[in-house]
């Protein structure tokens, strides 16, 4: 359960003389609005059997984040007033097998959100660090949702394999960029729209920047989205790409969901303008009410034109809920490059949010 602590300002009944000093004083101070923070955050381990396409030998462990990164922090707002709002987020990753913060060693403290904004009537302006554009497309339209260890669409596009394969995913920037501006509009019958840009941060970035938008439409039973990024700065610490070069990423996608079954499809392709190597990605998937859970399938294929090599990676899973906060989950996942090992994974999980 969420922890709300709210603070506001209320005078006491007091006195006629307390009363006048209490006016007196309220007269030359500003005024108190009602705000609040919130602390929350997510929970996941899992034990896994995992071996991927490229790997030597199968690795039996003790995962966080099988269905979702683990993650904790505060947010919060303050009502200022005619219908604006101060907002803020300082949240970090973290890692549950041993503790540590981050999604990776090196990984900055507060990765997740560190950002100061302002909403309202005219939407939402962020400063500081948040999702890239390629976020929330990304994982909500696909049915593992933002699973890096199981999502076949996530794993193609952030997970690095770090094995003979070569694998180093399509997205150039990181799924969270530094140093950002973002605005975020008002819904528009179902349609929301994102402007992001990341700022060089002077001699670091060497007069280079990011910038990118997502569009976001629900309506019922659709869904419909599409992103498209341009970096020239790696995340989460702000760096020119070694190569010098100036990066693309832009996927398109949707959902339908008849009931008996909600089905996702997407495309997408990253380019580097320097070593002109294109990635090309499809993905289909498939969401099956099913019990007192849902029964998901997914698959994504990657053409990689610098690795000269596909990648084919199947998840098949059961995700089964134990209350609104708490579910367990079991995946099989197949995954496999062209001109390697292919290799076969399983996990059992559990998920908590709080």
């Amino acid at each position: 359960m969420k922890n709300l602590m709210k603070t506001s300002y209320r005078p006491r009944a007091a006195a006629p003389l307390r009363v006048a000093l209490a006016l007196s004083a309220l007269a030359c101070a500003p005024s108190w609005a009602q705000s609040s923070v919130q602390l929350s955050g997510l929970a996941d381990a899992y034990v896994g059997s995992m071996r991927m396409a490229g790997d030597g030998a199968r690795k039996n462990t003790l995962g966080s984040g099988g269905m979702t990164t683990s993650w904790w922090g505060l947010s919060g707002s303050e009502d200022l007033g005619g219908g604006a709002r101060a907002i803020f987020a300082i949240t970090s990753f973290m890692r549950l097998g041993d503790g540590s913060l981050g999604r990776f060693g090196g990984d900055t403290p507060f990765s997740r959100d560190a950002y100061v904004g302002l909403g309202g009537g005219f939407g939402t302006l962020r400063l500081g660090r948040w999702m890239a554009p390629n976020f929330l497309p990304t994982i909500l339209f696909n049915p593992f949702g933002d699973s890096f260890a199981f999502s076949p669409l996530v794993l193609h596009a952030n997970v690095p394999l770090f094995n003979g394969s070569g694998w180093t995913g399509t997205t150039p920037a990181d799924t969270g960029w530094s140093s950002q501006l973002a605005y975020t509009t008002p819904d528009f019958g179902g349609l929301t729209a994102t402007l992001q840009y990341q700022f060089g941060d002077g001699a670091i970035g060497n007069g280079k920047r990011n910038l990118g938008a997502n569009l976001v439409y629900m309506s019922g039973p659709l869904g419909l989205t599409a992103f498209y990024e341009r970096a020239q700065l790696t995340n989460p610490v702000a760096a020119p790409f070694a190569d010098g070069s100036r990066r693309t990423n832009w996927m398109v996608g949707g959902f339908y969901d008849f009931a008996v079954v909600k089905l996702f499809a997407t495309y997408g392709q990253a380019k580097n303008n320097v070593t002109d190597a294109k990635a090309k990605t499809a993905s289909l998937g498939a969401s099956v009410p099913l019990g007192a859970g849902k029964l998901l399938a997914a698959y994504a294929r990657t053409r990689n034109t610098a690795l000269d090599a596909t990648r084919q990676t199947l998840t098949v899973g059961y995700d089964h809920s134990l209350s609104k906060r708490t579910d367990l989950y079991a995946n099989v996942m197949h995954d496999r490059i062209t001109g390697t090992s292919s290799g076969t994974s399983l996990g059992l999980g559990v998920r908590h949010r709080f």
